[in-house]
C-alpha cells in the first residue's frame, strides 16, 4: 500500500519572515535552556535562511519573482529582522552564518518603489553598523561581519556615518591584528571607507585632520611590513583624490609627515621605497614649501640623491614616467641644496 502526499505549499514572504523572526527570537538565551532546545533553534534558524535566501535568488530553475522580493524586503524592514540578522549573527552555526550575510548582501540592494528600504532601516538603526565593526574582535564572525560591512558603506550615508562615529578608530587596531586574515578583511573595510565616497571621506578629513593622520602615521611606521606597505599604498590613492586637493595642501606643509616620507624611502623593501617616493615628490614639488621642509631637503640632500639615484621601477611605459618624475625632483633637491638656506 503506497501513500501520496501533497507537497507542502511554500511559504509568502510574509510567513517566512514571520517563521524567520521566531526562529531568531528563539535563539534568546532566556528562553534555550537546555542544549538540544538550542540545537533544534538553531535548525530552523537555519532551514529558514535557506529559505529566504531562495526566494532572494531562486532555487536554480526559475528566476525570482519581483513581487515576492518587494514584499519579501518589505517585511523584513517591518519585523525588525535585520536587527535579529546583526545581534543573533555571533550565535550561528557556520553555514547559517554564510546564508544570512548572502541575505544581508541582496536584501540592502532591493528597492521597493524608488526607495531602498534595508538602507533606510539601517538609517534608522545606526547602532547596527557600530556593532558589525566591534565585532572585528571576534574571529569568528569578523570576516562575516566585514562582507556586511562593506556591502552597507557602498551607500554613502552609511559610509559617512561610519567614519564620523567612535567605531572608526577601531580600525587603526584592527588592521593589525595578530590573526592575517581578519587584519586584511579588516584593510579592505578601511580601505572602502576612505576612498569609495570622496566628498565624504573629505568632508571627514577637514574636520577630524589632526586624529586621523596622528593614528595614520602608526601605520605608516608600524613594524609590521604589510600594514607599512598597504597603508602607504593607500595614503597616495586617497589623499591625491581631487576632492582631497587642500587636505594634499595641508599635509605637504607638515616637517613631520615629509620625515615619515624620508624614512619610508630608506626602507628595506623596493615596493614601500616606490610608493613612498610617489608621497615625498608632492612634498619636494610643492611650490610654497615653508622653511623647515626646505632646511631639512637641504640638510638631507646627499642621502636623498644617493636614495632616488638608486630607485627604479623596471622596464616600460610607467618607468618612462617615473624616470621623467625622479629627475624632476633629483633636480628640484639639487637646487635646495643651491640656495643660502641658513642650515642652523
Amino acid at each position: 500500500m503506497s501513500f501520496f502526499f501533497k507537497p507542502s505549499r511554500p511559504k509568502t514572504p510574509s510567513e517566512l519572515v514571520k517563521a524567520i523572526k521566531e526562529s531568531l527570537l528563539a535563539l534568546d538565551t532566556q528562553t534555550v535552556v537546555e542544549v538540544k532546545a538550542l540545537e533544534k533553534a538553531l535548525e530552523e534558524v537555519e532551514k529558514n535562511l535557506l529559505a529566504v535566501r531562495q526566494m532572494l535568488s531562486g532555487d536554480g530553475e526559475a528566476e525570482p519573482s519581483a513581487e515576492n522580493l518587494s514584499l519579501l524586503t518589505t517585511e523584513v524592514c517591518k519585523e525588525d529582522v535585520l536587527g535579529l540578522f546583526v545581534h543573533k549573527l555571533p550565535i550561528l552555526g557556520w553555514e547559517a552564518r554564510k546564508d544570512l550575510v548572502y541575505c544581508w548582501c541582496i536584501l540592502l540592494k532591493q528597492t521597493v518603489g524608488s526607495r531602498y528600504c534595508c538602507v533606510e532601516y539601517i538609517e534608522n538603526h545606526l547602532e547596527l553598523l557600530d556593532f558589525l565593526v566591534v565585532c572585528y574582535d571576534n574571529k569568528d564572525i569578523a570576516l562575516n561581519c566585514g562582507s556586511m560591512l562593506r556591502e552597507s558603506i557602498k551607500f554613502p550615508t552609511l559610509a559617512k556615518y561610519i567614519l564620523e562615529s567612535p567605531s572608526f578608530e577601531l580600525f587603526f587596531k584592527y588592521v593589525e591584528l595578530p590573526n592575517f586574515d581578519v587584519a586584511s578583511d579588516a584593510f579592505s573595510t578601511f580601505k572602502d571607507l576612505l576612498t569609495k565616497h570622496e566628498n565624504a571621506v573629505s568632508e571627514y578629513l577637514t574636520v577630524h585632520y589632526e586624529e586621523f593622520f596622528q593614528l595614520y602615521e602608526k601605520l605608516l611606521t608600524s613594524a609590521n611590513y604589510v600594514t607599512r606597505r598597504q597603508s602607504l599604498k593607500l595614503l597616495s590613492e586617497f589623499l591625491l583624490e581631487t576632492p582631497n586637493s587642500q587636505i594634499m595642501k595641508r599635509y605637504i606643509l607638515e616637517l613631520r609627515y615629509l620625515k615619515v616620507m624620508m624614512t619610508l624611502l630608506t626602507d628595506t623593501s623596493k615596493n614601500i621605497q616606490l610608493s613612498a617616493f610617489h608621497v615625498f615628490k608632492v612634498f619636494v614639488a610643492n611650490p610654497q614649501k615653508p622653511r623647515d621642509i626646505m632646511v631639512i631637503l637641504a640638510k638631507n640632500h646627499e642621502r636623498l640623491l644617493a636614495l632616488l639615484h638608486n630607485l627604479s621601477v623596471g622596464k616600460g611605459s610607467e618607468d618612462e614616467q617615473f624616470e621623467e618624475e625622479k629627475d624632476l625632483i633629483i633636480k628640484e633637491i639639487e637646487r635646495i641644496a643651491r640656495l643660502p638656506i641658513n642650515l642652523s
